[in-house]
C-alpha cells in the first residue's frame, strides 16, 4: 500500500488540477501581475457579480467524469469501485482515488460496528467538498467579491438541507464545532440568560444523558443553579410522570436526549416536548444519534434546542449544528463572542468545506432515510436473534422503543474487555466512545439498574449505511466461538452448567 498511496495521491491531484482550469490565473512570473491594459485604462478579468458566482458540485462531478471517459475510453457507469462495490458513476474518479489512497490493504482492516462512535464519510460527502478544499477557498463572511458569494451561497445551501432534514427554517441552524459544542451552547447558554434574573435557576436532565451534557449540569451548579437528575426505568426510558413532579415554576430548560449512544432507546421526545411548551419551559434535546435516522420534525415534537453532529452522519469530523427556535424565541448566552457570525451566538470563521460536507450529509440522508431504515432494521434483526440465541445474553434497553443500528447486549459470565480482546478482527465498543478509557462499568448501564458484573460484560455492536449480510453472519460467527471458549475458562460457569444459583454459595473472606 505504500507504493500505491503516493502515486494515488499525486494522479488525484493531477485531476483535480485539470477540473478548475481558469484563464484568470497566470503562470508563475518574476514580474507583478498588473490591472492595467496597454491603454493604462484598468481591466477586469470578469464582472464580478453574486449571479456570476454559482457553483455546481453536479456539473463538476459531470466535468470529471467526461474527462474519465476522455482518459480511459471507459464509461464511469460501466466500471465498479472495488471498495464498495458501487457503480463508479455514484462518485468522481478523483474523490476515490483520494479515498484508495487513505485506506489499508482490503482484507487487513477490521470490520467496523462501532457506528455510534464515528460513521464512516460517504463518498458522495467527499464529493460535495473536494471543490472547496483547493479552487473555492474565499471566506464566507467576505461581502464584496466572488470569492466569498460562491462560498456563502454553498454554505447557506447546506444550512438549507440541515433544516429540511429536521423541518426547520434555515435561520433556525447554527453552525458549531460538533454536538459536545451545541450541548454546551444549549444549556449553559439558557441557563445563564435566565439565571441573570435570579429567577429561573433550575434545569432538569437525565442520569444516562451524554457526558458533555451531564459535565454542562456540573458546571452551571458550581454557578448556583439546581439540577434535577432523573432517573431511568429498567428499560432506560424515563417516566413521564417522573418528569412532570420535578418541573418547577423556576425551571428554565429541559434536556433529554432522543436516541441513547449506548444502548439506542428512544425517549418520548413528542411527549416530552408537549409537557414543556404547555409549562413555558424551553426543551433541548441531543439528537446526535438521532438526526438522519430516524424521522425528526423540531415543530411537531416542540423541540426548541437541538444538537446535531457531522460524523454520526456520514459527514466530517469537527462540525456540527444547533438548532435554535426563533419563534416562540429562544434566548441565549453566546460561548463564544467575536465577530457576531451565525446570528451572534457563535463567533468565528465558518470551515465551508466543512459546513457543505455536513448539509451534503443532511440532504442524502433525507433521500435515504426511509431505504437505510429498513436495511439496517433488517440486519439488526439478524444479529440481535442470532446474539440473543447463546445462553444467558440479554438485551440492554426497551426492544420497542428503540433505535435498530444500536444494538447492546450482555453476556453473562464473560468479561467485556477480555470479549473485544478476542474480537480484535472486529471494531466494537464497551460503551461511549467518549468514556472508552476508563475502567468504570458504564454509569448508563448502571442507571438501568444492571449490576457491575453485567455491566462489565455488555458490548455494543453499531450498525450503519455500509454494513453488509456478510460482515453480520461473521460477526455472529465469531462471537458465538469466542464467547464459548471464554466461558469455558470461568469457573462460575462450570457452576453454572452444573445447575448451582451462585447467589446461593457463600463466598470465603480473604
Amino acid at each position: 500500500m505504500s507504493n500505491i498511496t503516493p502515486s494515488a495521491a499525486r494522479q488525484a491531484l493531477r485531476i483535480c488540477s485539470r477540473r478548475y482550469p481558469s484563464n484568470s490565473f497566470s503562470h508563475f512570473s518574476p514580474r507583478p501581475a498588473t490591472a492595467f491594459g496597454h491603454n493604462g485604462r484598468r481591466s477586469y478579468v470578469s464582472e464580478t457579480k453574486p449571479i456570476n458566482a454559482t457553483v455546481s458540485v453536479e456539473t463538476a462531478i459531470k466535468a470529471d467524469q467526461k474527462a474519465f471517459l476522455q482518459k480511459t475510453g471507459k464509461r464511469p457507469q460501466d466500471e465498479t469501485i472495488p471498495t464498495s462495490r458501487l457503480s463508479a458513476d455514484t462518485m468522481s474518479p478523483s474523490a476515490e482515488l483520494l479515498k484508495q489512497a487513505t485506506i489499508m490493504d482490503e482484507g487487513m482492516r477490521p470490520i467496523y460496528l462501532d457506528m455510534q462512535a464515528t460513521t464512516p464519510m460517504d463518498p458522495r460527502v467527499l464529493d460535495a467538498m473536494l471543490p472547496f478544499m483547493t479552487g473555492l477557498y474565499g471566506n464566507p463572511h467576505s461581502r464584496t467579491h466572488a470569492y466569498g458569494w460562491e462560498t456563502e451561497k454553498a454554505v447557506e445551501q447546506a444550512r438549507g438541507y440541515i433544516a429540511d432534514l429536521i423541518g426547520a427554517d434555515p435561520k433556525e441552524i447554527i453552525f458549531t464545532s460538533g454536538a459536545t459544542e451545541s450541548n454546551n451552547m444549549s444549556i449553559k447558554g439558557v441557563a445563564r440568560f435566565f439565571g441573570r434574573s435570579g429567577k429561573k435557576k433550575h434545569i432538569i436532565t437525565c442520569q444516562t444523558e451524554h457526558k458533555c451534557v451531564l459535565d454542562s449540569c456540573r458546571h452551571l451548579q458550581d454557578e448556583g443553579f439546581e439540577i434535577t437528575y432523573l432517573p431511568v426505568q429498567s428499560n432506560g426510558l424515563i417516566d413521564m410522570a417522573q418528569l412532570e413532579a420535578a418541573i418547577r415554576p423556576e425551571t428554565a430548560l429541559v434536556s433529554i436526549m432522543t436516541v441513547n449512544n449506548e444502548i439506542g432507546v428512544v425517549q418520548p421526545v413528542g411527549e416530552i416536548g408537549r409537557l414543556c411548551r404547555s409549562r413555558k419551559i424551553f426543551f433541548h434535546t441531543d439528537a446526535a444519534q438521532a438526526v438522519g435516522k430516524i424521522p425528526i420534525d423540531v415543530n411537531k415534537m416542540n423541540i426548541d434546542l437541538m444538537s446535531i453532529s457531522g460524523h454520526k452522519i456520514y459527514g466530517p469530523k469537527g462540525i456540527g449544528a444547533c438548532y435554535v427556535r426563533r419563534r416562540p424565541r429562544v434566548r441565549l448566552d453566546p460561548i463564544i463572542t467575536g465577530g457576531g457570525q451565525e446570528r451572534g451566538l457563535r463567533s468565528g470563521t465558518l470551515a465551508p468545506p466543512l459546513a457543505i460536507g455536513i448539509g451534503e450529509a443532511a440532504r442524502i440522508c433525507k433521500e435515504d432515510i426511509e431505504y437505510d431504515g429498513k436495511r439496517i432494521s433488517a440486519l439488526s434483526k439478524r444479529l440481535l436473534d442470532g446474539l440473543l440465541a447463546l445462553e444467558h445474553t440479554t438485551l440492554n434497553g426497551d426492544a420497542s422503543s428503540h433505535y435498530p443500528g444500536c444494538v447492546n447486549v450482555s453476556f453473562a459470565y464473560v468479561e467485556g474487555e477480555s470479549l473485544l480482546m478476542a474480537l480484535k478482527d472486529i471494531a466494537l465498543s464497551s460503551g461511549s466512545a467518549c468514556t472508552s478509557a476508563s475502567l468504570e462499568p458504564s454509569y448508563v448501564l448502571r442507571a438501568l439498574g444492571s449490576s457491575d458484573e453485567s455491566a462489565h460484560s455488555s458490548i455494543r455492536f453499531g450498525i450503519g449505511r455500509f454494513t453488509t449480510e456478510e460482515e453480520i453472519d461473521y460477526v455472529l460467527k465469531a462471537v458465538r466461538e469466542r464467547v464459548t471458549f471464554l466461558r469455558e475458562l470461568s469457573p462460575l460457569w462450570e457452576l453454572v452448567q452444573e445447575g448451582i444459583d451462585l447467589n446461593t454459595i457463600e463466598w470465603s473472606q480473604h
